[in-house]
């Protein structure tokens, strides 16, 4: 059944965009031509939306109706406009990333039928006249997916990707390793995944409530599962940076090489959640043992900024450590924080080497010296990143009180394992990057901000889209479209149009009136906050 077509259904919203007379239909005879600079784009669009339609899209048929998609020097690398009429959808963009945002776009305003895998639409496939432009607001449009906690199989990750790229998302924030799993192949030390990738049972809710289950958990990627996750994310125009968490978050490192660790007895892999007294200890030894780690990373991983953790770091080992009270000596260190700020000073200068950034948790900025370089992710609040940015540090917002997308999306009973704060869609929606009262300096130095899958409590993938969607589409708009909102608007478009894309893709998200059934958890008791 054929509706209206309007750009009024896109999400996130778009700069600008204006309708004229007429629609464009796409029909057997249609083809997707492209400069040869934006083929990748083209042919995404014409494999999905091949796929959905039936049609084959590569036609020869003179003068027959085309998407042409091609460059304009005076647009960003970000931008697109889309001029449709009758007869050709013209797309012109800066360059190949414009390009993925436009097949993005098209593919939206064909309808929810253009997200399936094979054709059921009855009716013509139409797309309105007229002309839309459409840029960015941030660079980095980002989700944090903890797979150390629970681990992700490959084709889940891969799933999701294809599901960031449908928002616009430009960064997969992938958390490989901490107490509780180590995930990512490391040919140097193997006992890191044949130990570290293992624990013999998981806590089941909020560690305060002392419950566990009997059975195993683990898993790791290969670097060659790693690879293909990389290539795919890049074929989606998303960069996936690594996080390898130091120097806590430790304890499947530690239960792996006990060499690592304070302690004079071997060590399991973690089964609680929360926060860990076990850290690693400050050897040169230690240290080079994660600088050989970072090079296997930048091997697989080419992204700019690569993940050092930092956060959470308990003191209490190093206060008891006869060696690390010598090196605070050695090192004319006030304390044992200064230690933590040296730890991660090393890998950071590490990665510098080798023309990388690190990427930390906002703990880094209070422990010394910050690296040259260092983009810090501002997760306790916003304060901290706002003094970062004023310091002239690039930031990534991510405070827990705001995108923490593991926290309860209601005060209703029946949310599965509610933990957190509540964070409606709305109230993500309402999120603003930019902290109130930076000055434009500072402000340039926000690159944008990430929401966070911390997956305690997410143990599969069901249990992912419910925590993610449709908070994390409320997200995209955030962070890609201009700062003013619209808030019965956006409801208007998720509820009528973008909803029926996720069921389309087959996301079990949360409906907005609350979880179904087979969503709840009342087995489990949460930890509200």
């Amino acid at each position: 059944m054929s509706v209206t077509p309007s750009f009024d259904v896109l999400l996130p919203r778009p700069l600008e965009s204006t309708r004229a007379p007429g629609e464009f239909e796409l029909r057997p005879g249609t083809a997707i031509r492209a400069d040869p600079a934006l083929a990748t784009a083209a042919n995404w669009l014409r494999h999905n939306l091949g796929a959905a339609t039936g049609f084959p899209l590569d036609s020869a048929e003179l003068n027959g109706p085309e998407i042409r998609f091609g460059l304009d020097e005076r647009l960003d690398v970000e931008e697109y406009t889309l001029d449709i009429t009758g007869t050709a959808v013209d797309v012109r963009t800066g360059a190949l990333p414009g390009a993925r945002h436009a097949a993005q776009t098209l593919r939206q305003l064909f309808g929810p039928a253009a997200f399936r895998r094979s054709n059921v639409h009855k009716g013509q496939w139409l797309l309105p006249n007229g002309r839309l432009r459409d840029r960015p607001r941030f660079g980095w449009r980002g989700c944090l997916l903890d797979v150390a906690r629970h681990f992700l199989p490959k084709d889940g990750v891969l799933r999701f990707l294809d599901l960031l790229a449908a928002h616009k998302f430009s960064v997969l924030h992938l958390h490989l390793t901490d107490d509780q799993g180590w995930r990512m192949e490391i040919e140097r030390y193997p006992r890191l995944t044949e130990v570290g990738g293992w624990r013999e049972r998981s806590g089941v809710g909020p560690w305060q409530r002392g419950n566990y289950d009997a059975r195993p958990h683990g898993g790791f990627y290969t670097k060659d599962d790693l690879r293909e996750i990389v290539g795919h994310a890049a074929g989606l125009g998303i960069t996936v940076v690594p996080e390898i968490d130091v120097p806590g978050h430790t304890q499947a490192a530690i239960a792996a090489h006990p060499e690592l660790g304070n302690l004079d007895q071997p060590i399991g892999v973690w089964t609680r959640w929360g926060i860990n007294d076990n850290v690693l200890n400050v050897r040169d030894e230690t240290v080079q043992f994660f600088r050989h780690v970072l090079d296997e990373v930048v091997e697989v991983f080419p992204a700019e900024v690569i993940g050092i953790g930092g956060d959470e770091v308990p003191l209490v080992q190093w206060r008891r450590s006869p060696q690390a009270q010598r090196r605070i000596a050695e090192l004319g260190l006030a304390d044992e924080a200064g230690l933590h700020g040296w730890f991660l000073r090393q890998l950071a200068e590490h990665l510098a080497d080798h023309g990388r950034k690190a990427f930390g948790w906002d703990e880094i900025t209070e422990v010394g010296e910050v690296p040259t370089g260092l983009v810090v992710a501002s997760w306790r609040g916003e304060q901290a990143g706002a003094t970062a940015a004023k310091a002239g540090h690039d930031v990534v917002m991510c405070p827990e009180q705001k995108v923490y997308l593991d926290h309860r999306q209601s005060d209703h009973p029946e949310e599965p394992i509610p933990v957190g704060f509540v964070r409606t869609v709305t109230d993500v929606y309402g999120y603003e990057p930019v902290p109130a009262g930076l000055d434009p300096d500072a402000a340039a130095h926000v690159l944008g901000a990430q929401a966070q899958l911390w997956t305690e409590h997410l143990d599969s993938p069901r249990r992912l889209d419910y925590a993610a969607f449709p908070r994390l589409a409320a997200f995209a708009e955030v962070v890609w479209s201009p700062e003013a909102r619209d808030e019965p608007g956006f409801l208007r478009r998720l509820t009528e149009h973008h909803l029926p894309r996720l069921d389309a893709l087959g996301v079990e998200y949360r409906p907005l009136d609350g979880p179904r059934p087979w969503q709840r958890r009342p087995d489990e008791q949460g930890w509200p906050r």
